[in-house]
């Protein structure tokens, strides 16, 4: 359940004038106590690999400091200070902020006189609950699968699920309650990065975004990436929940062809499941599956597995596969072309990464995608109607 995520935010756009005043320039008059005189700090730029660059630098002198600059559009910064470890986000805006540091840990930080700000530390503090919330649940439900009493099982899946759908809607719904809000323009960066998400959602908000967050420059390049997302969402319509998965069929490991719709009629509930023997988050993830796995085979569940080894560094891509089977346990079928991702089938589902699932239905209906851990235990259960 655990999830980790670098939460950053932004204010709605300044409005310019053609005088210089306050709206036109950032103060942020600081204080930090019992800090030396000469002591810098810095407010920064971070890029994709999480490098720092400074952009402004104040200098304590009697416990005080000052950053004053002008900004176009709203930027989220980190506060960094010599000789203290971490780093702080601070939404800047143009504007008057005060800031107090405390020298022993700069995620005591206190930032007023920012609205957007303030927006910011209450999403992430919410965030925050909703994470703590499910990874305490799924602690529980945890608890009541290996006490197999079905009652309890069952009470401490309906919470979780619960605690789990409103921690999927916060980010959607604050969005969408807040589309002249730059910090909803950083949620949406975040949620960009999440392999689940709701794309048609997705591409509904950004259109829904005042002009002031489209227009900036953040707004300009996820603007880029939503048009991606829009693009991509068109072509795997056949893909998205509520359709038909696409029928396909390969080897097993003694060269039997099997189908995925002999597979479906085995069983209630189907899980596709795309991995390799190279892919380290794919194996790692094996012992969930075998779990769940042995837990409901006898009612109802069938898994087929298609590897995609074959990549030009394996040495005998066959043997590697087949070692990885037996070395997992993976008793259920398994099928591969070993092409890598060119294998036929993960062409037709339009695998970019894995570990990637789909869960169907009895009538081979897609239901679910990419479930891992106690999420796909809980949709094998709904499914299944345990």
């Amino acid at each position: 359940m655990k999830r980790t995520f670098v939460l950053i935010a932004a204010i709605s756009m300044f409005f310019g004038c053609e005088t210089k005043t306050i709206k036109d320039a950032y103060v942020v008059e600081g204080t930090a106590k019992e800090v030396y005189n000469g002591i810098r700090i810095y407010l920064n730029n971070v890029d994709q690999r999480g490098r720092l660059t400074p952009i402004d630098t104040a200098m304590v002198m009697n416990e005080s400091f000052t950053f004053e600059g002008a900004l176009k559009y709203p930027k989220v910064v980190y506060l960094t200070m010599n000789s203290v470890p971490g780093r702080y986000p601070v939404m800047l805006e143009n504007g008057e902020m005060q800031m107090t540091i405390d020298k022993t840990n700069l995620q005591n930080t206190i930032v007023t006189g920012s609205e957007s700000h303030d927006n910011y530390m209450a999403f992430a503090e919410k965030y925050r609950e909703n994470q703590k919330e499910l990874m305490a649940q799924g602690k529980e439900y945890n608890k009541a699968l290996y006490g197999k009493d079905s009652l309890v099982i069952k009470t401490e899946l309906e919470k979780l699920e619960k605690l789990t759908e409103s921690a999927k809607e916060f980010p959607y719904e604050f969005m969408e309650n807040h589309p002249n809000d730059f910090v909803s323009l950083e949620i949406y960066e975040m949620q960009t990065q999440l392999r689940e998400r709701d794309d048609q959602r997705m591409i509904d908000i950004f259109n829904a975004f005042d002009e002031s967050l489209k227009t900036s420059s953040k707004g300009i390049r996820l603007n880029a990436a939503m048009m991606k997302m829009k693009l991509d969402y068109e072509a795997n319509k056949k893909l998205q929940i509520g359709m038909k998965a696409p029928e396909f069929s390969g080897p097993n490991p003694e060269g039997k062809t099997i189908s995925l719709s002999e597979v479906i009629k085995k069983g209630k509930v189907t899980v596709v499941d795309f991995w390799a023997a190279w892919c380290g988050p794919c194996r790692k993830e094996n012992p969930n599956v075998v779990r769940i796995y042995n837990e409901y085979h006898d009612k109802g569940l069938e898994i087929i597995g298609v590897s995609l080894d074959g990549q030009s560094r394996q040495k005998d891509p066959k043997q590697a596969w087949l070692d990885a089977i037996e070395e997992d346990k993976l008793t259920w079928h398994q099928v591969s072309n070993l092409k890598y991702f060119s294998d036929p089938i993960a062409k037709t589902y339009n695998i970019q990464a894995i570990p990637a699932t789909y869960i169907l239905d009895s009538e081979g209906n897609i239901v679910a995608k990419n479930l891992r851990g106690p999420a796909l235990d809980m949709k094998i259960r709904e499914l299944l109607e345990l």
